[in-house]
């Protein structure tokens, strides 16, 4: 490569660093934070606050250290399998980027690092959601330690963070501390109406089939619905005026299959997913409803057929 090529590309990159900069510490809805390791000192620790449930952090050219604390206001606690004996946990998921490189990501608590993500060599298989949980008043934090490398210009540390006021999210994505009896178990009448007001979604629907996600080791459920009580994202979707299709994830182990008959999907919302939370049988669903609502016991009001 010819020297005045060399000194373009120099200035591009130095153009590019500038911007970056400039647009460091913006956060303007105090959920995301994007910024560059070249406005920072070596060797100093930039300290960084997020005070929403979901968000992004996109850290360029990583160059000593960033230590970020979340103090989100959370909804209140969701129900279903593993949700009721948590009460008063906080859990928090981090999904790192394909391409998260250059940093090493930690959990402070109580002074003490462990490590979540290390820094990926480019044959790495891609990084897995990591999650933890915290009680109230309990002082965590994420720090990131950049690694030292003499070609910063394709090093960025990038990644999502969730943070719910129950289990489901680690159910969800981080289970080696949930047991399969807690994860897999059904839904009793009480779980079952209250997921039905407190879902991220609600969806009637039949199993077209179930695949394996090897990245998450979760199960993939095809699903056919026949009507959308809830959703509150666009996980449902079709042409047809009668049915939608969507995918919905569970654990692996759970072991669910295909087969005849119409269920009602409720769950979360997780990185963009949906993750299964309750699934009665459609019938089993109207019996309960039918029976606690002439008791005046339904938490809320849901159209059944």
């Amino acid at each position: 490569m010819s020297a005045p090529v060399v000194w373009i590309n120099a200035i591009w990159i130095l153009i590019f660093a500038i911007c970056e900069m400039a647009l460091s510490n913006y956060s303007e809805d105090q959920c995301s934070w994007r910024g560059s390791g070249l406005s920072q000192q070596q060797g100093s620790v930039e300290q960084i606050s997020l005070h929403c449930s979901e968000g992004t952090l996109d850290w360029l050219y990583p160059k000593g250290a960033l230590r970020l604390t979340l103090s989100p206001r959370l909804p209140s606690v969701a129900v279903g399998p593993g949700a009721g004996s948590s009460s008063g946990l906080i859990t928090a998921c981090v999904k790192p980027s394909e391409q998260f490189h250059g940093a090493q990501l930690y959990l402070e608590r109580d002074g003490v690092l462990e490590l979540l993500v290390g820094d990926r060599l480019e044959t790495s298989p891609p990084p897995r959601v990591r999650c933890f949980s915290r009680l109230p008043g309990e002082k965590v934090a994420l720090f990131l330690q950049a690694t030292p490398h003499q070609d910063i210009s394709r090093r960025i540390a990038s990644f999502r963070y969730e943070l719910r006021g129950d289990w489901t999210a680690r159910l969800a994505l981080d289970s080696n501390t949930i047991s399969s009896e807690d994860a897999c178990r059904p839904c009793n009448n009480t779980e079952i109406l209250m997921a039905v007001c407190t879902s991220d979604f609600v969806v009637r629907g039949n199993i077209q089939s179930v695949e394996e996600d090897e990245n998450l080791k979760a199960a993939v459920i095809k699903v056919s619905a026949t009507r959308v009580f809830r959703q509150k994202y666009a996980l449902f979707t079709g042409n047809s005026r009668l049915t939608s299709k969507g995918e919905i994830r569970t654990l692996l182990h759970c072991g669910v299959k295909p087969g005849p008959g119409s269920f009602l999907f409720t769950g979360r919302v997780h990185f963009g997913e949906a993750w299964l939370g309750c699934a009665p049988r459609y019938k089993d669903f109207q019996r309960a409803y039918t029976i606690a609502k002439a008791a005046q016991q339904i938490p809320c009001e849901l159209p059944i057929d």
